[in-house]
């Protein structure tokens, strides 16, 4: 019986093989670096309590709005123990003068008056107009009586 074996001996250079690394590094960061960055809106301190039970009464499915924030803050009720707490100002272009959004009769979504985007307010997100951004949301806590809203 006739046996044929062939090895070969590659012999990497350590320099060579760093260099493929970073290479390869590369290439899987550059590609996060191309996405485009959502406008910021100016940062105000926000620190508040309602009582939407109450003297602030937000019924399942409503809504008020809070003189807070930078254009304001609107407060959406969800679910009894759940909230949505949206800044007012148009995430599209929030250096625009009167750019803030206001809940349509439906009360399930939002409209920018001055660039026409509108927004679902149960999440936030985008379904018309030029902006691709969803409403910046607020943290809360509600612990059954009062309502603590901040960032």
């Amino acid at each position: 019986m006739l046996s044929i074996t062939f090895t070969t001996k590659i012999s990497y250079n350590k320099y060579m093989m760093r260099i493929l690394a970073v290479i390869i590094l590369f290439l899987l960061v550059a590609p996060g670096c191309n996405k485009d960055n959502q406008p910021l809106i100016p940062y105000v301190n926000v620190n508040i309590q309602l009582y939407p039970n109450s003297m602030d009464y937000i019924p399942v499915g409503g809504y008020i709005y809070v003189a807070e924030g930078y254009r304001g803050i609107v407060v959406y009720r969800l679910l009894p123990e759940e909230f949505r707490v949206y800044e007012r100002c148009c995430p599209y272009d929030p250096e625009k003068t009167g750019a803030r959004i206001t809940v349509d009769p439906s009360n399930i979504t939002c409209i920018d008056s001055v660039c026409m985007s509108k927004f679902v307010l149960t999440d936030g997100s985008p379904y018309g107009g030029p902006s691709p951004y969803s409403l910046m949301q607020y943290r809360w806590d509600y612990d059954g009586e009062v309502l603590y809203i901040y960032n």
